[in-house]
């Protein structure tokens, strides 16, 4: 069945409008709200959270801005062009079809399912070590988690490096 609503939205991904960043541009500013999710339709972008480098996304079919739609608040980062980008424009409205909805909310679930990930790998890596800046930031990293219904126990084996 997914794979049906993510093959529906990505056919109707050619009729969406197309906008274009150069390398070095701001695609959304954190804090900032644009009512649109960009869809990656080629190039290189970097996730900056509080001017610090989360991710580099080159996979098209990634969508930016939806946590501001589905949340209806700012823009939870700051996006930047690396290379020349090509996004398909959409408004949140789109979220109201199923498909568009099942999409955004399949990489959600992995973008989870990676911070599980990666918490698990740094809890591991400083397990014997004594408290630490480290440590608080994970417990906060778990209740943040915790609240919105995350579990650390299960996994898929999704497998990613926020940084790659």
């Amino acid at each position: 069945m997914w794979i049906d609503a993510v093959a529906g939205f990505q056919k109707s991904l050619a009729a969406l409008p197309l906008t274009i960043y150069q390398a070095g541009e701001t695609v959304l500013a954190e804090g900032s709200r644009t009512d649109r999710l960009l869809i990656l339709r080629k190039g290189k972008v970097a996730v900056f959270k509080e001017g610090i480098a989360i991710a580099t996304v080159t996979e098209p079919g990634a969508v930016f801005g939806e946590i501001s739609a589905l949340l209806d608040c700012p823009h939870t980062a700051d996006v930047r062009a690396l290379a020349t980008s090509e996004f398909h424009v959409a408004h949140p409205a789109a979220l109201q079809d199923p498909a568009a909805l099942f999409y955004v909310a399949a990489i959600l679930a992995r973008r989870l399912d990676a911070a599980n990930h990666a918490l698990v790998e740094l809890k591991s890596e400083i397990q014997d070590k004594p408290r630490s800046v480290i440590d608080t930031t994970i417990k906060k990293m778990e209740r943040l988690l915790g609240a919105s219904g995350a579990n650390l126990g299960l996994y898929s084996g999704y497998s990613y490096n926020p940084l790659a």
